[in-house]
């Protein structure tokens, strides 16, 4: 005989009245909203997962080789003297999101960040699948020690480990590769400890925050919800409950009330534990369940829809929005300014490198009334295919060269250093003659270019 649970009603909110943490259940909901962003982190999911294996120009279309300092982004090839372009990246990110949220509010948080797309697409699917809605989860974790309880925790919380432990494999091959993760999956972790380590480690972590931390890390650890009050103002798009339509909440058949009926569903479904009807809140995401929820009664009760909207704070009091506010030009000036420095700074991301160097030692030396400078020229292929490269030096200034070797060719991100011999009769010494080199490449996949690198000739009194 099953012994029935007893109705248990835990309050949504994060927080009980004691201060301790409550394990919010958000309830299942449906609607345009729910199903778009579903939509939305399948595709997002199937790109993180994908990524790793398309290949574009021979490499991954996202692969950062940390150890050999090679960085290959969708049929881009970068090497370490590239890192400053990560500025221009990172501020393009940052700013995108500054303009999204004083545009549109936090559409990030609700429907892109990766916290949310794999706690909301992946995770509590999971959970509903093996426990069931909202009611019945409550009911059985309000109850003792039961065997039905113990293998839905253990079935549960076993799928959670291996979905920890797939998407950290997933997030090291980004940087190890695909075809190293299938070997060392099937090797001694002694083999490669400190891939295996990073592996454990960021599974725990995956663990810990999608089992147990959940929206404690939009509550707690993410600084975006705290400063939405400094990136918004009161044209911001927002999720919002019309105040003057719903109130004063109460039972539809009565004409007094509003179009609230204080059914709390909009409450019950908020991954965050917040009640929408108390106003714009930090822990608010802009996930839009509460919209959904509210509709679905809405149109039960034989309303109209909107009673909580995507709207801004203006447009919910019923006042005119603007559209063109102080802050978007500011940030549409920064935004024209970032763009044209990022032009400009990828542009000049060569696809090769020359330089000159100098050998330690004297600068130069004098034999036989000439004038020797001994340098070296660092040839860089930041290309993703094999280049075959020719030095030639100019001659007008009656310096000789002499060159090992006037033809090399590097494999993609090879280097190597090429030495050169200068020599210049004493008497034809004077200031201001360079050493002057054209350095040619001569691509195998019909790519030409070329660069003259100079340094000055160094010798007695220069």
């Amino acid at each position: 005989m099953t012994t029935k649970l007893p109705i248990v009603e835990e309050p949504a909110s994060s927080l009980r009245s004691d201060g301790s943490r409550n394990y919010v259940h958000p309830a299942d909901v449906v609607g345009r909203f729910t199903r778009l962003r579903y939509i939305i982190f399948a595709v997002l999911i199937a790109i993180y997962v994908l990524l790793p294996f398309v290949k574009l120009g021979g490499h991954p279309a996202v692969f950062l080789d940390i150890v050999n300092r090679r960085f290959y982004l969708f049929g881009g090839v970068f090497n370490a003297q590239d890192f400053w372009l990560v500025f221009f990246l990172l501020s393009g990110v940052g700013l995108a999101l500054l303009i999204i949220t004083a545009l549109k509010g936090r559409l990030w948080c609700g429907y892109a960040c990766p916290h949310t797309v794999f706690l909301e697409g992946v995770f509590r699917r999971v959970e509903r699948w093996v426990e069931g809605p909202r009611a019945q989860r409550l009911r059985r974790n309000a109850g003792g020690f039961s065997f039905d309880k113990l293998w839905r925790k253990l079935l549960k919380h076993s799928i959670y480990i291996v979905l920890a432990l797939l998407l950290s494999h997933v997030f090291i091959s980004y940087f190890v590769s695909l075809p190293s993760v299938f070997d060392m999956v099937q090797r001694s972790p002694a083999e490669h400890p400190t891939a295996f380590t990073w592996v454990i480690v960021m599974s725990g972590i995956l663990y810990f925050n999608f089992s147990w931390f959940r929206e404690q890390m939009c509550l707690i650890i993410c600084p975006y919800g705290r400063l939405q009050s400094a990136m918004t103002d009161r044209d911001t798009m927002v999720i919002g409950y019309d105040w003057n339509r719903g109130e004063p909440r109460g039972k539809a058949s009565n004409p007094e009330n509003g179009d609230c009926v204080d059914c709390k569903r909009c409450v019950v479904v908020c991954p965050t534990g917040i009640d929408i009807r108390n106003g714009l809140q930090m822990e608010c995401v802009g996930c839009a369940a509460c919209v959904d929820a509210c509709d679905e009664i809405m149109e039960k009760v034989g309303r109209s829809q909107g009673l909580v909207r995507y709207d801004s704070l203006n447009g919910l009091e019923g006042k005119p929005k603007q559209l063109g506010r102080p802050r978007l030009f500011f940030y549409g000036g920064i935004a024209t300014l970032w763009l044209i420095g990022s032009i400009f700074a990828f542009a000049r991301s060569a696809e090769f490198e020359a330089n000159v160097l100098r050998h330690e030692g004297a600068p130069f030396v004098v034999v036989d009334g000439q004038i020797r400078n001994s340098v070296r020229v660092h040839l860089v292929n930041k290309t993703g295919e094999k280049q075959a490269f020719l030095v030639d030096p100019e001659s007008e200034s009656g310096i000789e060269y002499i060159i090992p070797q006037t033809r090399v060719e590097l494999e993609s991100l090879g280097s190597t250093y090429l030495p050169i011999l200068a020599i210049l009769p004493a008497e034809k010494m004077k200031a201001g003659i360079k050493l002057r080199l054209t350095i040619s490449m001569q691509g195998h996949d019909g790519r030409k270019g070329s660069r003259i690198v100079e340094a000055p000739f160094v010798g007695p009194g220069s």
